[in-house]
Formats: structure tokens, sequence, C-alpha cells
């Protein structure tokens, strides 16, 4: 994968997949125009959007009703490093959800292959050219 990122005025930028690009922006009150969401809330906003994705997936791949499927994901700072120390999950299922597939939704959720990469964080590298 390969994620160019193009910087089109103010505090915008772009990171531009080839067919497709996701726009971020700053609040007002950091310059910006509040156009869009900033990178950090793209970040955890990956991790809700993944982990949703596998709880429709099995739903879907079971012939399971998705009406009323939800995922509410809670960033909770950490005081010290004033970085997000907890992310709560919690999964509304839908009305009639077989009980026995409860704890199998769930770990399907926890499967999100975003999430995986805190648990296995790539190594980063930063150069010029």
């Amino acid at each position: 994968m390969v994620i160019d990122v193009r910087f089109p005025g103010g505090k915008k930028v772009l990171a531009d997949f080839g067919d497709v690009a996701i726009a971020t922006d700053q609040p007002v009150k950091s310059g910006g125009e509040g156009s869009a969401p900033q990178p950090s809330q793209m970040f955890f906003g990956a991790v809700a959007a993944c982990s949703g994705y596998y709880a429709l997936a099995f739903c879907q791949n079971r012939s399971i009703d998705t009406t009323g499927l939800g995922l509410s994901v809670r960033c909770q700072p950490d005081e010290r490093t004033k970085l997000v120390g907890t992310v709560e999950m919690e999964l509304t299922l839908p009305v009639g959800f077989p009980e026995k597939y409860r704890e199998a939704i769930v770990r399907a959720v926890e499967a999100c292959w975003v999430k995986k990469h805190f648990e296995h964080p790539p190594l980063f590298s930063v150069r010029t050219r």
C-alpha cells in the first residue's frame, strides 16, 4: 500500500490512496476550517470503522438482520501522558440477536485488522530526499 500525502491549502491534508483520498483538517481554534476530521480522529475512527465492519460481516455471514446493530467507541485520555489511554467499545446487538453468538461476535470485533496493529505495532522510519 502506498499513501501519497497532499496539502490542498490551509491546514488541510489529503491522504491519497490512488482511487480514493481521505481529507483531514484542523478545527477553527487551531487555524483550520473544521471541514473534515482531524488526523487524530481518523486514527481512532479507523479502529471504530474496522471493528464495526467485523461486527457487520459477522452478522451478514450468518444471515442475521443488522437492523439496530451499532458500535460506540469511547477514547479515554491518560491524564499523565495526554494520549488516549483506554479505548472502550460497546456493541449494540440487534433485537433478536441469537444468544449463542454473543461471545463469538465479541471475538470477531476483537479481531479487527486495524486494532491488531496496536498489539503488534509496525516499525516506522522517516527520511528526507
